[in-house]
């Protein structure tokens, strides 16, 4: 009896993707047959599009895995008042409904996304015979990369610290499409699995991805680049280094992501790139952000204790205004006024213009961008000197003063790096896993310090209770 792949093609019409409905027409839209979907090229291509819609959508990148929950964790807003955002998710009460009801949607999502991957996996060697050799080593990269991607983003939030949980039970990496639980890995045993993932991810794209060609709209993919970045960001998880030096200076050195020009990070609203986009290394497509981002999240109207934001104050220590950093790209240009309360502008969708996807500036949520290359290498140099010279290239091109590298100490360096992360990454949600990385205690705009144990999230009831192996 033929299987029924649903999950990606219910998210698929959901969304609206017109070059996709011709085709889900053939069938009613929640149930496409496997062999149908995959019986060619196009049918692979709209089960990756489904991935990337998960990805897309508000339980992941499109919300709570960057601007809203993870970010909220990190300390990145201060709200407060009757029907304010992320109050108990601010205040790291994990029990709350509100907390459930967030790592409950991030788990489920993520789950879900992984068995349309799964099935897109098997199906490469079990209709091979309907890709060219070009598209399946695309495609099966891609999917192998996106498979490690959401594991490790699953295990940063609610796996140990790695130094202290490498050999504790984190969570199941799935690799099989079953209905069957699977014994949760521990975390070395995660990592093992995303490293081989993305090794074989780069075997097969190295040669083939029209990303080493330049081209722009592989960086809302996951392309051969992306690939490397990951692993350098998973390598200096896992306390690797080298291995993250390594990876990070490849793509580093490829030259294909370049900073943001002063022009483009202070233009005009219509023009001016809030987002960086050429230095997104892999960033993802979320069409109708707006609607939230906008509309309930950043914007007053006069309603400004339910937005997320800080106090001119809290972005003034953030950026070290009196310091030297009052010249910041990311100060001057994405700390914008509404109504004379400051509010971060990254995500406010002003694009005015009819243009191709690829040449917007708004519409994306980074995902791994250039900087954290940078940042990796800074902490995995071998001298403090070196680090320095590594982080002084990010700030040059920020506007900031460079830091004396002959005078720096270990100590200095870190602290650096952490300031670094917190001003690059706000509203971002990788500061959050930074924080936990680093065991930091006590996160900025905190008045008091956390149990490392407040970097855990609590796996939800619902797998507890279907999947015993946690014991």
């Amino acid at each position: 009896m033929k299987k029924s792949l649903t999950i990606i093609i219910c998210l698929v019409a959901s969304l609206g993707f017109s070059s996709c409905k011709k085709f889900l027409d053939v069938k009613p839209k929640s149930v496409i047959s496997e062999n149908q979907l995959f019986a060619s090229e196009i049918g692979f291509q709209q089960a990756l599009t489904g991935v990337y819609s998960q990805l897309a959508s508000r339980a992941l990148y499109g919300d709570n895995l960057s601007m809203g929950f993870v970010s909220a964790l990190a300390q990145n807003y201060a709200v407060s008042g009757a029907g304010a955002p992320f109050v108990q998710t601010r205040a790291l009460n994990f029990s709350s409904a509100e907390v459930i009801r967030y790592t409950n949607n991030i788990w489920d999502t993520a789950y879900a996304a992984i068995a349309g991957i799964n099935k897109i996996l098997v199906s490469t060697e079990k209709r091979k015979d309907v890709l060219s050799a070009t598209s399946y080593a695309l495609i099966r990269g891609e999917a192998l990369g996106l498979r490690a991607f959401l594991h490790f983003e699953v295990l940063r939030m609610f796996g140990p610290e790695y130094t202290a949980g490498a050999a504790i039970k984190a969570i199941p990496y799935k690799t099989t499409v079953d209905q069957y639980a699977k014994i949760p890995s521990v975390t070395s045993e995660v990592v093992t699995l995303a490293l081989a993932d993305l090794s074989e991810a780069t075997d097969l794209m190295k040669d083939v991805d029209p990303v080493l060609s330049g081209s722009q709209n592989r960086r809302i993919r996951m392309n051969y680049f992306a690939v490397k970045a990951l692993e350098a960001r998973i390598r200096i998880y896992a306390g690797d280094k080298q291995g993250a030096f390594q990876a990070a200076s490849l793509v580093v050195n490829s030259g294909k992501f370049p900073f943001v020009t002063p022009y483009a990070a202070s233009s005009t609203a219509g023009y001016r790139d809030r987002l960086y986009i050429d230095e997104e290394i892999f960033c993802i497509r979320v069409r109708d952000i707006k609607n939230w981002a906008e509309q309930q999240y950043f914007r007053f109207n006069g309603s400004a204790n339910q937005k997320l934001t800080r106090s001119t104050a809290n972005f003034n220590t953030l950026y070290e205004t009196a310091a030297g950093g009052a010249t910041d790209f990311r100060f001057l240009y994405r700390i914008e006024q509404d109504g004379g309360v400051p509010f971060p502008s990254k995500f406010w969708q002003t694009y005015q213009f009819n243009t191709l996807d690829s040449d917007r500036l708004d519409q994306h949520v980074p995902a791994i961008r250039l900087s954290e290359m940078y940042y990796i290498m800074a902490e995995a140099a071998v001298t403090p000197e070196e680090g320095a010279g590594y982080l002084n290239i990010v700030r040059k091109n920020r506007a900031l003063p460079e830091l004396e590298a002959g005078t720096i100490t270990q100590q200095i360096l870190e602290k650096e790096i952490t300031k670094e992360y917190q001003k690059e990454f706000y509203a971002e949600g990788q500061l959050f896993f930074y924080y936990k990385r680093k065991k930091i205690t006590k996160m900025l705009f905190m008045t008091t310090e956390i149990p490392l144990s407040k970097y855990v999230l609590p796996i939800p009831e619902s797998e507890l209770e279907f999947n015993p192996n946690y014991n």
